[in-house]
């Protein structure tokens, strides 16, 4: 018998610590301040990362799951740089789904400059499916269970979001998560290499992403998701009336 006090609402996967929080940390807020049990799961701890530790990286994502008052942080413990769906990964993953049984799933897009971010999709997507099979590895000793679906962060600008969360109320709050990883961003005395995160307009460019988004829908900031399924919308007229407001 599963424990109640695992389960959760949503989950989060990105391939390294960080991840989840830049793409849709907005979005995690709100969800946990409305009530749902909310929780990120991190592939790998970045232990090869040009800037940092896997130890201050651990303590960074422990600040920042604080921050946005996550119900659970877990790490799959796969290989930095060496992420890949194979037998065993999607083992590993099938296991972490039927722990938490996640009525959604958070992921990376499938197209992206970042190996790792890539075969965390595909891995996700496969363990997904196979969490609902009964007989796939009844050595793990836990129930079938298949999350109702799985949505995307962090696709390029070529692709139209199926769906955007106006996270106007939380950007200061998912920007203070991000600012836990002090190790990742600019540090005008770090020795350290200079990477993508660390450049000092980082932080202010993602914003604009967020304010891009918000654009969309008539508020200041929002995240946006692409998922591949049809959504069942139970209700269109409020759906569709409270999206076209912002042109009255």
């Amino acid at each position: 018998m599963m424990s109640e006090e695992l389960r959760l609402d949503v989950l989060a996967v990105g391939a390294h610590p960080d991840d989840v929080e830049l793409g849709c940390g907005g979005t995690l807020a709100k969800l946990a301040a409305m009530g749902y049990r909310v929780g990120i799961l991190d592939m790998a701890r970045g232990e090869l990362g040009t800037r940092g530790t896997p130890e201050i990286r651990a303590q960074e994502a422990a600040a920042a799951a604080g921050v946005l008052n996550l119900a659970v942080r877990d790490n799959l413990e796969l290989r930095d740089a060496h992420i890949h769906a194979s037998d065993e990964s999607r083992v590993k993953m099938v296991r972490k789904i039927r722990l938490y049984r996640p009525r959604i799933i958070f992921t990376h897009y499938a197209e992206d400059p970042h190996p790792d971010h890539v075969h965390t999709c595909q891995l996700v997507r496969e363990a997904s499916h196979l969490a609902g099979l009964a007989k796939y590895d009844i050595e793990g000793n836990l129930p079938r269970y298949r999350p109702n679906v799985v949505a995307h962060f962090m696709f390029p600008r070529t692709v139209i979001p199926s769906f955007v969360v106006d996270i106007t109320d939380f950007a200061e709050q998912k920007r203070n998560a991000i600012l836990c990883y002090k190790s990742q961003l600019y540090d005008p005395n770090s020795t350290e290499p200079q990477t993508y995160l660390s450049d000092e307009n980082f932080v202010r460019r993602l914003e604009v992403r967020q304010r891009f988004f918000g654009s969309t829908v008539g508020v200041d900031h929002a995240e946006g998701f692409f998922v591949r399924e049809a959504l069942n919308v139970d209700d269109p007229v409020a759906l569709l009336s409270r999206q076209m407001s912002m042109y009255s």
